[in-house]
Protein backbone atom coordinates (compact mmCIF):
# COMPACT_ATOMS: atom_id res chain seq x y z
CA UNK A 1 0.00 0.00 0.00
CA UNK A 2 1.58 3.25 -1.15
CA UNK A 3 2.40 5.72 1.67
CA UNK A 4 0.03 9.06 1.61
CA UNK A 5 1.43 12.63 1.92
CA UNK A 6 -1.23 13.54 4.51
CA UNK A 7 -2.71 12.58 7.13
CA UNK A 8 -5.30 13.17 10.00
CA UNK A 9 -4.30 14.29 13.73
CA UNK A 10 -5.91 15.51 16.41
CA UNK A 11 -5.14 19.22 17.77
CA UNK A 12 -5.62 20.50 20.76
CA UNK A 13 -5.09 23.87 22.91
CA UNK A 14 -5.76 24.46 26.09
CA UNK A 15 -9.36 24.80 26.81
CA UNK A 16 -10.82 24.36 23.24
CA UNK A 17 -12.52 21.41 22.39
CA UNK A 18 -10.04 18.43 20.56
CA UNK A 19 -10.65 18.68 16.55
CA UNK A 20 -8.88 16.79 13.69
CA UNK A 21 -6.69 18.61 11.62
CA UNK A 22 -4.48 17.28 8.06
CA UNK A 23 -1.01 17.57 8.17
CA UNK A 24 2.08 16.31 6.53
CA UNK A 25 3.13 12.73 7.20
CA UNK A 26 5.92 13.01 9.26
CA UNK A 27 9.51 11.77 7.90
CA UNK A 28 11.62 9.30 9.78
CA UNK A 29 15.02 10.87 10.87
CA UNK A 30 18.23 8.23 12.07
CA UNK A 31 17.18 5.09 14.03
CA UNK A 32 13.44 6.34 14.13
CA UNK A 33 10.55 4.20 12.13
CA UNK A 34 7.38 5.19 10.84
CA UNK A 35 4.57 3.54 12.14
CA UNK A 36 1.20 3.73 10.42
CA UNK A 37 -1.38 3.88 13.36
CA UNK A 38 -4.16 1.30 14.21
CA UNK A 39 -4.51 2.23 17.76
CA UNK A 40 -3.49 4.86 20.41
CA UNK A 41 -3.13 4.46 24.02
CA UNK A 42 -5.04 7.32 26.03
CA UNK A 43 -3.49 8.72 29.16
CA UNK A 44 -4.01 10.97 32.34
CA UNK A 45 -0.55 13.06 30.93
CA UNK A 46 -2.47 13.70 27.75
CA UNK A 47 -4.74 15.70 29.85
CA UNK A 48 -1.77 17.39 31.61
CA UNK A 49 -0.47 18.56 28.39
CA UNK A 50 -3.89 19.40 26.58
CA UNK A 51 -4.49 22.22 29.90
CA UNK A 52 -0.64 23.52 29.01
CA UNK A 53 0.79 21.80 32.16
CA UNK A 54 3.28 18.63 30.67
CA UNK A 55 5.43 20.62 26.99
CA UNK A 56 6.67 18.11 24.87
CA UNK A 57 10.70 17.25 25.40
CA UNK A 58 12.63 19.34 23.00
CA UNK A 59 12.25 17.71 19.16
CA UNK A 60 9.39 15.62 20.32
CA UNK A 61 5.62 15.93 17.95
CA UNK A 62 2.98 18.51 20.07
CA UNK A 63 0.44 16.26 19.12
CA UNK A 64 -0.95 14.34 21.98
CA UNK A 65 -0.11 10.38 22.34
CA UNK A 66 2.06 8.56 23.96
CA UNK A 67 1.78 5.00 22.65
CA UNK A 68 0.56 3.14 19.77
CA UNK A 69 0.21 -0.09 17.86
CA UNK A 70 0.40 -0.36 14.34
CA UNK A 71 2.46 -1.54 10.92
CA UNK A 72 5.95 0.38 10.10
CA UNK A 73 5.68 1.93 6.73
CA UNK A 74 9.03 3.37 6.72
CA UNK A 75 12.54 3.12 8.25
CA UNK A 76 14.97 5.87 9.03
CA UNK A 77 18.78 5.50 8.33
CA UNK A 78 20.90 2.92 11.04
CA UNK A 79 17.68 1.02 12.09
CA UNK A 80 18.61 -2.77 12.02
CA UNK A 81 16.43 -4.67 14.30
CA UNK A 82 12.70 -3.70 12.31
CA UNK A 83 11.39 -3.86 8.82
CA UNK A 84 8.96 -2.47 6.70
CA UNK A 85 5.65 -4.52 7.46
CA UNK A 86 6.17 -5.61 10.66
CA UNK A 87 3.31 -5.29 13.34
CA UNK A 88 4.58 -3.39 16.45
CA UNK A 89 3.78 -1.39 19.44
CA UNK A 90 5.69 1.71 20.41
CA UNK A 91 6.46 3.79 23.62
CA UNK A 92 6.61 7.93 22.01
CA UNK A 93 7.48 11.07 23.51
CA UNK A 94 4.19 12.34 21.06
CA UNK A 95 2.58 12.52 17.98
CA UNK A 96 -0.23 9.30 18.62
CA UNK A 97 -3.00 10.75 17.85
CA UNK A 98 -2.45 10.84 14.31
CA UNK A 99 -2.59 8.38 11.62
CA UNK A 100 1.17 8.38 11.39
CA UNK A 101 3.50 7.95 14.20
CA UNK A 102 7.33 8.18 14.71
CA UNK A 103 8.83 6.29 17.05
CA UNK A 104 12.82 5.50 18.00
CA UNK A 105 13.64 2.01 17.32
CA UNK A 106 14.67 1.38 20.94
CA UNK A 107 11.24 2.34 22.17
CA UNK A 108 9.53 -0.52 19.51
CA UNK A 109 8.27 -3.78 20.67
CA UNK A 110 6.57 -6.72 18.71
CA UNK A 111 3.03 -7.56 19.43
CA UNK A 112 2.71 -10.17 22.38
CA UNK A 113 1.55 -13.05 20.19
CA UNK A 114 -3.04 -13.39 20.89
CA UNK A 115 -2.88 -9.70 21.22
CA UNK A 116 -4.92 -7.63 18.93
CA UNK A 117 -3.44 -4.06 17.71
CA UNK A 118 -6.05 -2.18 20.45
CA UNK A 119 -5.55 -4.09 22.68
CA UNK A 120 -1.26 -3.91 22.19
CA UNK A 121 -1.64 0.14 22.19
CA UNK A 122 -2.42 -0.20 25.79
CA UNK A 123 0.47 -1.80 26.75
CA UNK A 124 3.79 0.73 25.99
CA UNK A 125 3.43 3.31 28.29
CA UNK A 126 1.56 2.02 31.30
CA UNK A 127 3.74 -1.56 31.01
CA UNK A 128 6.98 0.20 30.72
CA UNK A 129 5.60 3.07 33.89
CA UNK A 130 4.89 -0.11 35.77
CA UNK A 131 8.16 -1.96 35.50
CA UNK A 132 10.07 1.25 35.72
CA UNK A 133 8.77 1.89 38.74
CA UNK A 134 7.94 -1.11 40.92
CA UNK A 135 10.19 -3.73 39.13
CA UNK A 136 13.39 -1.30 38.58
CA UNK A 137 13.47 1.85 41.35
CA UNK A 138 11.25 -0.43 43.89
CA UNK A 139 12.78 -3.47 43.16
CA UNK A 140 9.79 -5.35 44.55
CA UNK A 141 10.39 -8.80 45.49
CA UNK A 142 8.22 -11.99 45.25
CA UNK A 143 8.07 -12.35 48.74
CA UNK A 144 6.95 -8.62 49.35
CA UNK A 145 3.71 -6.64 49.26
CA UNK A 146 2.75 -4.05 47.12
CA UNK A 147 -0.27 -1.44 47.29
CA UNK A 148 -1.57 0.16 44.13
CA UNK A 149 -3.82 3.37 44.13
CA UNK A 150 -6.26 3.73 41.65
CA UNK A 151 -6.17 -0.28 41.16
CA UNK A 152 -8.71 -0.21 38.38
CA UNK A 153 -6.87 2.25 36.26
CA UNK A 154 -4.70 1.61 33.19
CA UNK A 155 -1.79 1.75 35.54
CA UNK A 156 -3.35 -0.04 38.19
CA UNK A 157 -4.64 -2.86 36.67
CA UNK A 158 -1.67 -3.82 35.04
CA UNK A 159 0.62 -3.12 38.14
CA UNK A 160 -2.11 -6.03 39.76
CA UNK A 161 -1.38 -8.24 37.07
CA UNK A 162 2.13 -8.04 36.59
CA UNK A 163 3.09 -8.05 40.62
CA UNK A 164 1.31 -11.03 41.07
CA UNK A 165 2.94 -13.11 37.78
CA UNK A 166 6.05 -12.23 39.61
CA UNK A 167 4.77 -13.92 42.59
CA UNK A 168 3.99 -10.88 45.05
CA UNK A 169 0.87 -10.07 46.94
CA UNK A 170 -0.99 -7.17 46.03
CA UNK A 171 -3.48 -4.84 47.93
CA UNK A 172 -5.30 -1.91 45.84
CA UNK A 173 -7.57 0.62 46.31
CA UNK A 174 -10.39 2.08 43.94
CA UNK A 175 -13.54 4.15 43.81
CA UNK A 176 -16.09 1.70 44.12
CA UNK A 177 -17.14 -1.62 44.68
CA UNK A 178 -17.38 -2.90 41.01
CA UNK A 179 -13.69 -1.22 40.51
CA UNK A 180 -13.01 -3.20 43.60
CA UNK A 181 -14.37 -6.71 42.32
CA UNK A 182 -12.50 -6.32 38.78
CA UNK A 183 -8.60 -5.66 41.26
CA UNK A 184 -9.70 -8.86 42.43
CA UNK A 185 -10.70 -10.95 39.77
CA UNK A 186 -7.07 -9.66 38.26
CA UNK A 187 -5.26 -10.99 41.35
CA UNK A 188 -5.29 -8.77 43.61
CA UNK A 189 -5.48 -10.26 47.58
CA UNK A 190 -7.20 -7.35 48.99
CA UNK A 191 -9.12 -4.62 47.06
CA UNK A 192 -9.82 -1.22 49.28
CA UNK A 193 -13.17 1.04 48.25
CA UNK A 194 -11.40 4.41 49.09
CA UNK A 195 -14.77 5.65 49.44
CA UNK A 196 -16.18 3.57 52.40
CA UNK A 197 -12.86 2.41 53.96
CA UNK A 198 -9.55 4.04 54.88
CA UNK A 199 -7.11 1.82 53.39
CA UNK A 200 -4.38 2.78 56.33
CA UNK A 201 -5.64 0.90 59.32
CA UNK A 202 -6.98 -2.08 56.83
CA UNK A 203 -3.09 -2.01 55.60
CA UNK A 204 -1.79 -2.10 58.77
CA UNK A 205 -3.72 -5.16 59.63
CA UNK A 206 -2.70 -6.86 56.87
CA UNK A 207 0.46 -6.69 57.69
CA UNK A 208 2.04 -3.60 55.44
CA UNK A 209 3.20 -3.04 52.68
CA UNK A 210 6.83 -2.98 51.32
CA UNK A 211 6.25 -0.82 48.33
CA UNK A 212 3.56 1.45 47.44
CA UNK A 213 2.22 2.99 43.69
CA UNK A 214 0.94 5.92 44.32
CA UNK A 215 -0.81 8.23 41.51
CA UNK A 216 -2.96 10.16 43.90
CA UNK A 217 -0.38 12.31 45.72
CA UNK A 218 -1.97 14.89 48.47
CA UNK A 219 -2.67 13.08 51.88
CA UNK A 220 -1.97 9.73 50.49
CA UNK A 221 1.85 10.19 51.05
CA UNK A 222 1.98 10.50 54.30
CA UNK A 223 -0.40 7.86 54.66
CA UNK A 224 1.81 5.45 52.23
CA UNK A 225 4.44 6.10 54.71
CA UNK A 226 2.73 5.14 57.72
CA UNK A 227 2.00 1.82 56.20
CA UNK A 228 5.26 0.54 54.49
CA UNK A 229 7.31 -1.59 56.48
CA UNK A 230 11.12 -1.11 57.48
CA UNK A 231 13.24 -0.68 54.16
CA UNK A 232 9.30 0.06 52.17
CA UNK A 233 9.80 2.39 48.82
CA UNK A 234 7.24 4.64 47.77
CA UNK A 235 7.00 5.53 44.17
CA UNK A 236 4.68 8.48 43.04
CA UNK A 237 4.27 8.56 39.38
CA UNK A 238 0.65 11.00 39.61
CA UNK A 239 -0.80 13.25 41.68
CA UNK A 240 -4.15 13.62 41.09
CA UNK A 241 -4.84 15.22 44.54
CA UNK A 242 -1.63 17.80 44.32
CA UNK A 243 1.35 17.43 44.48
CA UNK A 244 1.82 20.11 47.72
CA UNK A 245 2.17 18.30 50.86
CA UNK A 246 3.25 18.47 54.45
CA UNK A 247 5.02 15.31 55.61
CA UNK A 248 6.19 14.03 59.02
CA UNK A 249 9.20 12.53 58.23
CA UNK A 250 10.47 10.73 61.49
CA UNK A 251 8.93 7.63 60.07
CA UNK A 252 10.67 7.76 57.09
CA UNK A 253 13.69 8.17 59.06
CA UNK A 254 13.08 5.14 61.60
CA UNK A 255 12.06 2.63 59.34
CA UNK A 256 14.24 3.60 56.40
CA UNK A 257 11.90 4.25 53.61
CA UNK A 258 12.28 5.49 50.38
CA UNK A 259 10.08 8.25 48.79
CA UNK A 260 11.05 8.57 45.23
CA UNK A 261 9.22 9.79 42.09
CA UNK A 262 9.13 9.65 38.00
CA UNK A 263 8.31 10.56 34.75
CA UNK A 264 8.64 8.24 31.62
CA UNK A 265 8.38 10.71 29.29
CA UNK A 266 11.46 13.02 29.45
CA UNK A 267 13.98 10.24 30.05
CA UNK A 268 16.83 9.64 27.39
CA UNK A 269 16.31 7.40 23.88
CA UNK A 270 19.25 5.12 25.48
CA UNK A 271 17.27 4.70 28.94
CA UNK A 272 13.85 4.12 27.24
CA UNK A 273 15.31 1.74 25.14
CA UNK A 274 16.88 -0.39 28.34
CA UNK A 275 13.27 -0.39 29.94
CA UNK A 276 11.57 -1.66 26.83
CA UNK A 277 14.41 -4.53 26.32
CA UNK A 278 13.84 -5.46 30.12
CA UNK A 279 10.02 -5.32 29.27
CA UNK A 280 10.15 -7.66 26.19
CA UNK A 281 12.41 -10.03 28.08
CA UNK A 282 10.70 -10.34 31.58
CA UNK A 283 7.00 -9.13 30.76
CA UNK A 284 5.96 -10.12 27.26
CA UNK A 285 6.31 -13.66 28.53
CA UNK A 286 3.94 -12.69 31.19
CA UNK A 287 1.67 -11.49 28.72
CA UNK A 288 1.68 -14.91 25.82
CA UNK A 289 1.18 -17.02 29.03
CA UNK A 290 -1.89 -15.42 29.88
CA UNK A 291 -0.65 -13.94 33.45
CA UNK A 292 -0.85 -10.36 32.21
CA UNK A 293 -3.48 -8.88 29.93
CA UNK A 294 -4.34 -5.36 28.84
CA UNK A 295 -7.94 -4.23 30.48
CA UNK A 296 -9.88 -1.96 27.51
CA UNK A 297 -12.37 0.10 28.87
CA UNK A 298 -13.45 1.33 25.56
CA UNK A 299 -12.16 2.25 22.45
CA UNK A 300 -13.41 5.54 20.15
CA UNK A 301 -12.02 6.77 16.68
CA UNK A 302 -9.70 10.12 16.05
CA UNK A 303 -12.58 12.14 15.56
CA UNK A 304 -14.13 11.14 19.20
CA UNK A 305 -11.34 12.23 20.38
CA UNK A 306 -13.09 14.80 22.54
CA UNK A 307 -15.15 12.00 24.36
CA UNK A 308 -12.50 9.63 24.84
CA UNK A 309 -10.56 12.78 27.28
CA UNK A 310 -14.45 13.34 28.78
CA UNK A 311 -14.34 9.38 29.61
CA UNK A 312 -10.69 9.22 31.17
CA UNK A 313 -11.72 12.41 33.09
CA UNK A 314 -14.46 11.21 34.69
CA UNK A 315 -13.08 8.59 36.87
CA UNK A 316 -15.61 6.41 35.57
CA UNK A 317 -13.49 4.12 33.53
CA UNK A 318 -11.75 0.58 34.39
CA UNK A 319 -9.04 -0.24 32.19
CA UNK A 320 -7.43 1.44 29.25
CA UNK A 321 -9.30 3.99 27.10
CA UNK A 322 -8.03 3.81 23.41
CA UNK A 323 -8.57 5.54 19.84
CA UNK A 324 -8.51 3.29 17.06
CA UNK A 325 -8.14 5.34 13.61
Amino acid sequence: MLKPQTMRRVAHAPDRPLTLVTDDVPRPGPHEVLIRVAAAGVNRPDLTQRAGHYPPPPGAPSTLGLEVAGEIVELGSGVTRWHVGEQVAALLAGGGYAEFALAHEGAVLPIPSGLSLVEAAALPETVMTVWANVFDTAALSPAETLLVHGGASGIGTTAIQMAKAHGSRVIATAGDDAKCKLCLKLGADRAINYRTEDFEPIVRDLDGADVVLDMVGGPYVQKNLNVLNDHGRCVIIAFLQGPQVELNLMRLMLKRLTLTGSTLRSRSVEEKARIARAVEERVWPWIEAGKVKPVIDSTFTLNEAESAHARLQSGEHAGKIVLTT
